[in-house]
C-alpha cells in the first residue's frame, strides 16, 4: 500500500521500527523508508499499559522521539496504519501542527472494525476464565483507541463495505473509502484439479492472533472427526504457538499441523480444496487472494466471504455453519471437474480486481479531492 500510494502521490515517507522481525528497509524510488532501530517494548510492560497490547509494544522511546522530530516538519497528509498507531495520532494532535486549523489531512488505514471483532472473540471464547478476562480487557482498550482514531481523523479506509458502514454509524458524516487489498504474491501457472490429486484440503495462515486461534479450535473440533471418517487429510500450514499445538495435537486424527513452511507450493499442489473457516473476525480475508491466484477452489463460510465481489463468491463453495462447511467439503471433494471449473472462473475474475496501483490512486483521490 505504501508503494502504491507513493507511486500515485510522487513521494511518501514511511516510518516504522526496524529490528530482527522486519529486516532491512527496501529501496524504492517514491518511498523514503525511515527506519527506527530499536527493540519493541516487552510483554509485561505492555500488559500494564492503558493502551492495547500491540500499541504498547510498539510505542518505544526511540520511536516516539523520531516521530516528535518528524512532526515538526510540514506535511500535506499523514496516514496512521492500524489501530496500533493510535498512540502516534494522539502524539501528533498534541503538537502545534496537529492543533492548527491548517493541519495535514489525516487518514486511518483500518484493517478491520476491531471493536466488533474483539468483542466477538471475548464473547465467543470457551477458554479459561483468566484468558477470557484478558480478552475482555484488551477489547475495552482496543475499543477506546479505535473510537479515538475514528473520531479524530479526516478519512477512514476500510477493507470491506461492512466495516465502512460500521465506522460511519459510529461517527455520522465520516468520510470513508473501501480499499480491498491488492495482490503481488505468487501466481500459479495453469493448473487442473483431477482425481490424481490426493484427497487433501488445505488452510494457510498465521495463528498467532487470538481470533485465528479460536477459529482454528472451533473448526478442528467439528471438522477433524468428519474428515477422518471420510479419508480426507487436512493440512494446516502456518505458525502455531507451541501451547496451542500441544493443546490440539492429541485430539487430531485427520489434521496435520505443519507449522511455518518456507515454500507451501507443494502442499497447495497436493490439495483439492482450500478452506477459509473463519467464524470469528471481520474484514477481508487475505488468504482468499493467495488461494485464488494459486488456482485453488475455495470453500468458506458465507460470512467470511462477505467482503468479496458477488462474481467471486459465485465461484466458491459457501456454507452457513462450520458443520455444514465440513459436510460440504466431504460431498464436493471428489467432484473434481466442478472444482476445476470453480478455480478457473475465480482466477479469471480475480486477475482484474486486485491491483495495488488502483488502491494507491484511490487513497490519494479520497485524501486530496
Amino acid at each position: 500500500m505504501v508503494r502504491a500510494f507513493g507511486d500515485a502521490n510522487g513521494e511518501v515517507t514511511f516510518v516504522g521500527i526496524a529490528d530482527q522481525q522486519t529486516g532491512p528497509a527496501p529501496v524504492d524510488g517514491p518511498v523514503h523508508w525511515d527506519s527506527v532501530a530499536c527493540q519493541r517494548n516487552g510483554l509485561l510492560r505492555s500488559l500494564l499499559s492503558t493502551w492495547p497490547l500491540v500499541a504498547a509494544v510498539h510505542a518505544t522511546a526511540a520511536y516516539r522521539a523520531r516521530l516528535d522530530q518528524l512532526f515538526t516538519q510540514k506535511w500535506d497528509a499523514i496516514v496512521f496504519d492500524h489501530y496500533a498507531s493510535g498512540w502516534a495520532l494522539q502524539r501528533f494532535l498534541a503538537t502545534p501542527q496537529g492543533r492548527s486549523p491548517q493541519r495535514p489531512v489525516i487518514a486511518y488505514l483500518a484493517h478491520n472494525h476491531e471493536e466488533l471483532v474483539l468483542r466477538a472473540i471475548a464473547a465467543g471464547s470457551d477458554a479459561s476464565l483468566l484468558r477470557r478476562l484478558g480478552f475482555w480487557q484488551n477489547y475495552y482498550k482496543v475499543r477506546a483507541m479505535e473510537r479515538y482514531m475514528v473520531n479524530h481523523v479526516d478519512l477512514v479506509t476500510a477493507i470491506t463495505q461492512e466495516d465502512a458502514d460500521s465506522f460511519s454509524a459510529q461517527r455520522p458524516g465520516l468520510r470513508t473509502i473501501v480499499l480491498t487489498p491488492g495482490y503481488n504474491g505468487v501466481v500459479s501457472p495453469v493448473r487442473a484439479i483431477t482425481s490424481q490429486i490426493p484427497r487433501h484440503v488445505i488452510m494457510v495462515g498465521s495463528f498467532q492472533w487470538a481470533a485465528k486461534q479460536e477459529n482454528l479450535r472451533q473448526f478442528l473440533r467439528i471438522a477433524d472427526p468428519v474428515f477422518a471418517r471420510n479419508g480426507i487429510v487436512f493440512d494446516v500450514v502456518g505458525s502455531v504457538p507451541e501451547a496451542l499445538r500441544n493443546e490440539l495435537t492429541p485430539h487430531l486424527k485427520a489434521t496435520v499441523l505443519h507449522g511455518f513452511v518456507q515454500d507451501p507450493g507443494p502442499l497447495f499442489d497436493a490439495a483439492r480444496i482450500a478452506l477459509v473457516p473463519e467464524a470469528i473476525g471481520g474484514g477481508f480475508k487475505l488468504k482468499f487472494l493467495d488461494y485464488l491466484f494459486r488456482r485453488m477452489p475455495v470453500a468458506t463460510l458465507a460470512d467470511a466471504a462477505a467482503g468479496l465481489p458477488a462474481e467471486l463468491r459465485a465461484a466458491m463453495i459457501q456454507s452457513d455453519t462450520l458443520a455444514e462447511l465440513a459436510d460440504t467439503v466431504v460431498a464436493q471433494i471428489d467432484a473434481v471437474d466442478q472444482l476445476d471449473g470453480m478455480q478457473q472462473r475465480a482466477f479469471e475474475v480475480a486477475g482484474s480486481l486486485f491491483q495495488w496501483r488502483d488502491r494507491g490512486e484511490g487513497l490519494r483521490t479520497a485524501m486530496f479531492n
